[in-house]
C-alpha cells in the first residue's frame, strides 16, 4: 500500500465533519467490494480517515447509499453508527434530494418533463426494462428531467429521481429514446474510452442528521471525457 494513497483521496472529499464524509466518486470506481477484488471507495475512505485523524486499527465508516460502478458523483458515508442510522432513515423517507446529470446524443422533446414507466429487473442480465403495468414484477418508476445545455454533438440533462428503482435513470432515458452516452447496455451505440457512462450524481441537499444544519453540495464529474470539462460548469456555478 502506498503511503500517498490516503492523501490523494483528500482532493475528492467534498464534505467532512465528525459524523459524515462525502466523496466524489470516480467513474469506474467501485463503491462497495464485489467479486472483482478491486479496492472499493468505502475501504479507501476508511484508510483516509485513519490517515488524516491518526486512528489506529479498524476505522468505522458506514455506507449510506451506492452508485453504479460506471457512474460518478457524490457518495455519502457515515463516520459514526448514530449518523449511519439517521442518514439511512433520511434516505428511506426521501429526506435527501438528489440531482443527476446525464449526457445524451438526443435532445428530448419536450425539453423538460416527468417520465413515468413501469420497470422490471432482469437479475440475470443486470438490466431493467420498461414493461406494461400489469407485467409480473413491474414497479412504478418516476423521474423529472430538464434540458440544460448542448455541445456540438451532445446534450446535458438534469434528472431528479422520485422513486429508487434499479438502473432507473438509464432505463427511463433509454425508453425516452435518449440513452446515456457510453451506456451500451441501454442502447448507446459506442462505449466511452474510460468504460464509464456519462451519468453523474452532482448535487445533494439534506438536513444534517445530528447538527440539524442545511447541507447543499454540488460537484463536477472527474471524468477525463472532454464533454464533462464543458458541462461541469453548467451545474456547479
Amino acid at each position: 500500500m502506498s503511503n500517498t494513497e490516503p492523501a490523494q483521496l483528500a482532493s475528492r472529499v467534498v464534505y467532512e465533519d465528525n459524523h459524515l464524509i462525502v466523496v466524489n466518486k470516480l467513474p469506474g470506481e467501485l463503491v462497495q467490494g464485489d467479486a472483482t477484488g478491486d479496492e472499493p471507495l468505502l475501504e479507501k475512505t476508511r484508510r483516509y480517515i485513519g490517515w488524516k485523524h491518526q486512528k489506529p486499527g479498524n476505522v468505522f465508516c458506514g455506507l449510506v447509499h451506492r452508485l453504479d460502478r460506471p457512474t460518478s458523483g457524490l457518495v455519502v458515508m457515515a463516520r459514526t453508527s448514530k449518523a449511519l442510522t439517521r442518514m439511512n432513515k433520511l434516505f428511506q423517507q426521501r429526506g435527501v434530494q438528489k440531482w443527476y446529470y446525464a449526457v445524451t446524443a438526443i435532445k428530448p422533446d419536450p425539453p423538460e418533463g416527468l417520465l413515468s414507466h413501469y420497470l422490471r429487473k432482469n437479475a440475470r442480465q443486470n438490466k431493467s426494462y420498461a414493461v406494461s403495468p400489469r407485467a409480473a414484477g413491474a414497479k412504478e418508476a418516476r423521474l423529472s428531467y430538464r434540458y440544460l445545455a448542448s455541445s456540438e454533438r451532445y446534450h446535458l440533462l438534469q434528472v431528479e429521481l422520485h422513486t429508487g428503482r434499479h438502473h432507473q435513470i438509464r432505463a427511463q432515458l433509454a425508453a425516452l429514446g435518449a440513452p446515456i452516452q457510453g451506456d451500451l447496455k441501454y442502447g448507446f451505440p459506442r462505449s466511452n474510452k474510460d468504460g464509464s457512462i456519462s451519468l453523474h450524481a452532482g448535487k445533494l441537499q439534506f438536513v444534517h442528521p445530528v447538527k440539524q444544519e442545511s447541507i447543499d453540495l454540488s460537484v463536477g464529474s472527474l471524468s477525463s471525457l472532454k464533454v464533462w470539462r464543458m458541462f461541469n460548469a453548467k451545474f456547479t456555478a
